[in-house]
């Protein structure tokens, strides 16, 4: 039985998945670029040769990393555009949800800070592609806001781009500044929201 076609497939996914956190786990604590096969797949409990069979190279489990890390950012992204309340709410319970992400995710948050701008090119351009699917997926959600009428489309998606930005940061200033730092953290964020928010309001005022 142990050589039946599912359980071949389900120890491979099981040998997959062990690199991916391994990885992770590394991850946590040097840059992609200083990370080699041997480390990888020594944390997982497998054999170099073991790798290759999943990946081509470390760039490629990395962009995979990237693709998880974002899919929870983007269900990140997802709840705070569902909000609704005045726009005080909004915000509170906007940096509450980040922060509530980078609670549940630190590793990936941490990966996605460090390697946005790292040395691996394949990696830094998985990010920019999917924070530029974020961007106009903020971008859908504000253009259809009644606050948004009258705007240009190039204009929505710059506070789109804006939004997502200030989205990044919060989670990777929570991440930065640990539980010890969180209230300074939330108090800051909101601000700049607010910010932000009375600077929508008055875009398109003349003078």
């Amino acid at each position: 039985m142990s050589h039946t076609p599912g359980v071949r497939q389900a120890q491979k996914q099981q040998s997959r998945r062990a690199l991916l956190d391994a990885a992770l786990g590394l991850l946590e604590h040097q840059n992609l670029s200083g990370v080699g096969v041997r480390e990888v797949t020594r944390e997982a409990g497998l054999s170099p040769a073991g790798f290759y069979r999943h990946f081509r190279d470390l760039s490629e489990l990395a962009v995979v990393l990237v693709e998880e890390s974002l899919a929870s950012l983007h269900g990140m992204i997802r709840r705070v555009l569902a909000e609704s309340g005045d726009s005080d709410q909004l915000i509170d319970r906007s940096v509450e949800l980040i922060a509530d992400h980078v609670r549940e995710h630190p590793a990936y948050v941490r990966f996605l800070a460090r390697e946005r701008h790292g040395g691996v090119r394949a990696v830094r351009e998985a990010i920019a592609a999917e924070f530029e699917r974020f961007a106009d997926e903020v971008a859908a959600g504000l253009g259809a806001q009644p606050a948004s009428e009258g705007w240009s489309r190039a204009d929505v998606r710059m506070l789109a781009e804006l939004y997502v930005e200030h989205m990044v940061a919060t989670a990777a200033a929570f991440l930065e500044a640990g539980p010890a730092g969180e209230t300074r953290i939330a108090r800051t964020a909101r601000t700049q929201l607010r910010l932000i928010t009375t600077g929508r309001r008055h875009w398109l005022d003349e003078g």
